[in-house]
């Protein structure tokens, strides 16, 4: 009877397991599951919520801001503890402003900062690359003479790359998905500028904010396409915050579940394609209030 009963609770136990990671998620994480974490005060409040938060949603790469008032023994906690769950953790900055004219020094400083970091770090302390968010199309020069706030742009991603492969770091950047419209013609040559920057950085997460996977799928094929010609990987974004952009932009209205639908739609779309590299959604803060 004891060992009836036993057999009865081993297999409730593992119905529960199962029921409890969402679907189409591999415990192996053959593909990125990411987040961007803007806010890294939430590391200094509640470190251990946020790790809770990111195993619970099945992370495993984490894009953390920078922040050089916060103490790097913060950072540090933070990465060997996510480590030890699985979770890669990448030095996030950036701003429209890096394309200014002495805009590079902000970057520069970010660089002299991971740099530092990385050596007063432990291995399992170390961050695993840096992530890159410029967006240059918010700088004002984009207006006035976007074909040398474009060249502004090349110019600070050739130095961010020579920057990360002194660290031997990989250098990923976020592109909105539009970036397959923009043309260049400079010193660096003339194309499509969506390609230029997946030719030249290890991988991009693209901004591709919509709320069905229909219009994702439709919106990121070029990128997907580029970075298969230079053996390069794409993360597909989605946001979940509030926006007053328009209809179809954020997941905000649908809630969680459905989001989660359409995402696993994108992947199965992709999953056969090698430079299809996962998802990412924007961002904890929003993520963490979003409705089921």
């Amino acid at each position: 009877m004891m060992q009836k009963v036993m057999i009865i609770a081993s297999i409730l136990f593992l119905n529960i397991f199962v029921a409890s990671v969402p679907p189409n998620v591999e415990a192996s994480f053959s593909e990125d599951r990411a987040t961007w974490l803007w806010n890294p005060w939430m590391l200094v409040e509640d470190e251990g919520d946020v790790i809770a938060f990111l195993e619970a949603k099945q992370v495993n790469k984490v894009y953390v801001q920078i922040d050089s008032d916060i103490p790097v023994e913060v950072y540090q906690s933070f990465i060997e503890k996510a480590s030890v769950n699985g979770i890669r953790v990448y030095a996030l900055d950036g701003a429209a402003e890096w394309v200014a004219p002495k805009g590079y020094t902000s970057q520069n400083q970010l660089m002299k900062w991971i740099q530092n970091y990385q050596n007063g770090s432990s291995s399992i302390q170390k961050f695993a690359g840096v992530h890159l968010d410029v967006e240059p199309y918010l700088y004002s020069g984009w207006r006035t003479n976007q074909a040398e706030t474009i060249k502004s742009y090349q110019s600070l991603l050739i130095k961010a790359k020579n920057h990360t492969d002194s660290l031997n770091l990989p250098l990923e950047v976020d592109m909105p998905f539009w970036f397959d419209e923009i043309s260049y013609k400079n010193t660096y040559g003339k194309g499509i500028l969506a390609e230029w920057v997946i030719a030249k950085v290890d991988s991009v997460t693209i901004m591709a904010y919509r709320d069905s996977a229909s219009a994702i799928i439709d919106i990121v094929q070029n990128e997907i396409s580029y970075a298969q010609k230079y053996n390069k990987s794409i993360v597909v974004g989605v946001e979940t915050g509030q926006t007053d952009e328009g209809e179809g932009i954020t997941f905000f209205e649908e809630g969680e579940a459905h989001m989660n639908e359409e995402l696993i739609a994108v992947s199965n779309y992709y999953r056969d394609i090698a430079s299809f590299n996962g998802v990412a959604v924007h961002h904890v803060g929003s993520w963490m209030d979003m409705q089921p």
